[in-house]
């Protein structure tokens, strides 16, 4: 319905208004001649009675503040400096203020590739990517997102019994999430199916227990964290951890969401050993009487890694449990310090995935046949993946060729997507994906020099 200045919506709980000083009459999508700066206003609730041009005035510059002041306040690293910052800003705008939240991407349903039927609703908070997105944000000295985070999962775990959480929940922390496909839609570009909800909140995935575990560990290690430290966080870590050591080796759908049959996925077991190593760490400081239990579990899970996914013939760790099939999640082995970096095997692992999985310099997640056909594009943060895995390794130079050439794949505004087809070349996907951004920090710091080598 139109007023004097302004189109106001109706059948909504609260007042929604667009206000506008440019003509009434132009709103109806026919073309006009833009001579000078005109301004809109959605409102809801209580609507805008004030002149526009001082208030959006007001509004953009206190917005730019805010983001110039937040960044000033962030670590980055020499080199690539625009791109952290851009991926940092990208990572904050997924933060759902106010339960702590952290969700996937803003959008549904773009494809992995054309024609794949590979389209997925992102629009919700996966605990894994939550852990990733932490621990960027520690990279860059933001914890704030970390304290509201831990409340959204006190929460999460509070109403699950038995603490057997969902890979993701809603921002609200309810897991109905039921996939539906709307059939009249066309979709991106003409790309069906179009879906809402995501049939992954009925998975089992074993590894987010030790992410959960991982995003905990600062609060007990770190003393700038002290403050957070309560019996229900040591409680939850606890439980966490223990949760881990009993699914290490269990069948589950695994960090790529497999809707084929469900294997003991090497990277489940990998994390189920992260949470047990790093409990160990804490009790050592925190609880002594229960190290043992926790440096044992870790020991045996780890013998357990080496006895079922080391392939010789592939000369490289597989994706699960004895296979021989490459998967690019098995690079995190050197970031989490699984092996010493001059392990002959961990060397090994990295070179057979970067010759078998890449394509033009880029890597698939795996080359496998998922219940959807063969991948043929490639995911973007395993090359990222690759990027760290070089550089933990003690191969920096080679991290940062990798890199040097694979950033020059970022969008205008230094965005990216989930997945890339270097052959085209083009940006496919859920965009702004924050697992590519994620990515993207982590390598730059891991290729990056320090500040003490350059200044």
């Amino acid at each position: 319905m139109n007023g004097s200045h302004h189109v106001r919506f109706e059948g909504f709980a609260s007042q929604l208004r667009l206000t506008t000083d440019i003509a009434l009459s132009y709103l109806g999508g026919q073309p006009f001649t833009l001579t000078g700066r005109q301004h809109f206003v959605l409102s809801w609730g209580a609507p805008v009675e004030e002149p526009l041009p001082p208030l959006c005035e007001r509004f953009w510059n206190e917005t730019a503040r805010y983001w110039r002041q937040w960044v000033k306040q962030c670590d980055i690293p020499p080199l690539y400096q625009q791109e952290v910052i851009r991926s940092a800003l990208t990572l904050k705008l997924h933060c759902f203020e106010d339960t702590g939240a952290i969700i996937a991407a803003m959008t549904t349903s773009i494809p992995e590739s054309p024609g794949s039927g590979r389209t997925w609703d992102y629009r919700y908070c996966w605990l894994r990517d939550s852990y990733y997105v932490l621990n960027a944000f520690g990279l860059l000295g933001q914890f704030e997102e970390r304290e509201q985070f831990v409340q959204y999962l006190l929460n999460v775990a509070g109403g699950a019994p038995g603490l057997n959480l969902a890979p993701l929940y809603r921002v609200d922390g309810s897991k109905d999430l039921d996939e539906s496909i709307l059939e009249n839609w066309p979709g991106y570009n003409g790309e069906r199916p179009v879906r809402i909800g995501n049939a992954a909140a009925q998975h089992s995935q074993h590894d987010i227990y030790g992410e959960l575990v991982l995003a905990l560990t600062p609060i007990f290690l770190d003393e700038r964290m002290s403050a957070e430290r309560s019996p229900a966080a040591m409680q939850l870590i606890e439980e966490l951890a223990r949760k881990a050591v009993s699914l290490a080796g269990v069948p589950d759908a695994g960090i790529w969401e497999y809707r084929t049959e469900w294997k003991p996925q090497t990277f489940s077991s990998l994390m189920c050993w992260a949470a047990a190593d790093r409990m160990a760490g804490i009790a050592d400081r925190h609880a002594p009487a229960r190290a043992g239990e926790f440096r044992a579990a870790a020991d045996r899970i780890h013998a357990e890694i080496l006895g079922q996914s080391w392939n010789a013939t592939k000369g490289s760790f597989v994706g699960h449990y004895g296979g021989a099939d490459l998967d690019a999640s098995t690079l995190q082995m050197a970031r989490l310090r699984f092996l010493p970096e001059d392990d002959p095997r961990l060397s090994s692992t990295i070179d057979s995935i970067h010759r078998d999985l890449a394509r033009d310099g880029w890597l698939q997640r795996y080359s496998l046949n998922d219940g959807f056909g063969n991948p043929s594009v490639a995911f973007v943060i395993c090359t990222f993946w690759l990027v760290d895995a070089l550089a933990a390794a003690g191969r920096r130079q080679e991290a940062r060729t990798v890199f040097d050439r694979i950033h020059q794949a970022l969008s205008p505004l230094g965005l990216l997507s989930e997945d890339y087809d270097a052959a085209t070349p083009r940006m496919w996907g859920n965009f702004p994906q924050t697992y590519s951004h994620v990515g993207l920090i982590h390598a730059a710091f891991a290729a990056s020099p320090r500040w003490t080598d350059v200044l």
